[in-house]
């Protein structure tokens, strides 16, 4: 019994024209976060259209509408032009609503400052950044401010339940 070889199998090291294996293209992206309180917000900038989404909605149906201003700071102030090259996508998770919407603003003024600095030049990057600065220092310095822990004898973290004798 004679076993031949499958001639259309062949274990040869070059691969077909057809059969080329899948090469990803370098895409220019950055990845930044935004923190206040227990909420924290991932953006990943990318070269694009000008697409903004908030866990996958558009960012003019992020809720609450009355702080939905918030949101939007970053794009009111430096333009709808700077923005118009870049997609940005933001997950956010924890804190609560208002919590989430200031980290959601700082993690879109951090990617954009660092999406220039990155991809574009210095000089923009830095005009950039003394503009969200001038206006507001939180849109890129996280607020260091956290929940004090409660202690025991009070009903809060600095209270005192009242002392009496009798």
């Amino acid at each position: 019994l004679q076993i031949h070889p499958i001639p259309s199998l062949s274990l040869s090291p070059s691969l077909p024209t057809t059969m080329a294996p899948n090469k990803k293209v370098a895409v220019d992206s950055v990845q930044t976060f935004g923190r206040k309180k227990n909420a924290v917000a991932v953006a990943h900038c990318k070269r694009g259209s000008g697409l903004i989404k908030v866990n996958g909605s558009p960012i003019e149906d992020v809720q609450p509408a009355t702080i939905r201003i918030k949101v939007l700071e970053p794009i009111y102030l430096l333009g709808v032009q700077r923005f118009s090259q870049v997609d940005i996508r933001v997950r956010v998770k924890g804190g609560g609503y208002t919590a989430q919407i200031y980290a959601i603003r700082q993690a879109i003024a951090k990617a954009i400052v660092a999406f220039y600095q990155k991809y574009v030049d210095e000089a923009a990057k830095q005009e950039i950044q003394d503009i969200l600065l001038s206006f507001d220092r939180t849109l890129l310095v996280a607020d260091p401010r956290r929940c004090e822990p409660k202690k025991f004898g009070g009903p809060s973290a600095r209270a005192r339940y009242q002392k009496s004798y009798r």
